[in-house]
């Protein structure tokens, strides 16, 4: 049975700390495959992503580029908002029923997973994978994959906005995307 991990987030930029974990994940649970899914509006963020979803998807395309066991899927970007994470399982299961499922979360959305639209069941037909970036995080009820990486897409966007660098926070071609379409350059609000 083939092993696939779901990667949903808003990306907002994609960056190392996405990709390194991913990689980490794929390797420690022997998938083969990772699929990221940008979500068009997270349910439980307030405030919407900044780049338009036409220009996450760009930035995580060229970001995996090369990456064979990588993939992007679109699903949430045509769906009507908000992004749940269950119709997104559903819609990707039908297209691979033969693979077991693994979500992949970032350790901050432990707390509020079981508030999660449809949470019993969708945990009835995924296996949680928390992705740590603090590399001291408690020990959890799911696998965890950790590694201490101090990158955030919050950070990036602050640097760009502040004219700092982002070079080796993000891949080449997700900087020349930011560039090219002048993206983060205000504060947000």
């Amino acid at each position: 049975m083939k092993k696939i991990a779901i990667y949903g987030g808003t990306f907002d930029p994609v960056h190392h700390a996405h990709l390194i974990l991913a990689r980490d994940a794929l390797e420690t649970l022997a998938l083969d495959e990772v699929i990221f899914v940008p979500a068009a509006v997270s349910p439980l963020k307030k405030t919407a992503p900044r780049a338009s979803g036409e220009v996450r998807l760009a930035m995580l395309r060229a970001a995996i580029e090369g990456e064979p066991r990588f993939a992007v899927n679109e699903c949430e970007l045509r769906r009507p908002p908000p992004s749940y994470t269950i119709d997104t399982v559903e819609e990707i299961r039908r297209c691979k029923s033969d693979a077991a499922v693994f979500c992949l979360i970032g350790q901050d959305n432990i707390e509020r997973l079981t508030k999660w639209h449809r949470f019993t069941e969708l945990a009835k037909i995924v296996e949680f994978v928390v992705l740590d970036r603090t590399g001291i995080g408690a020990s959890q009820l799911h696998p965890i994959i950790r590694r201490k990486i101090d990158i955030s897409a919050t950070e990036i966007r602050s640097r760009v906005a502040s004219g700092r660098s982002i070079r080796y926070l993000v891949p080449p071609a997700v900087e020349e995307i930011i560039q090219d379409e002048k993206l983060y350059q205000e504060q947000s609000k």
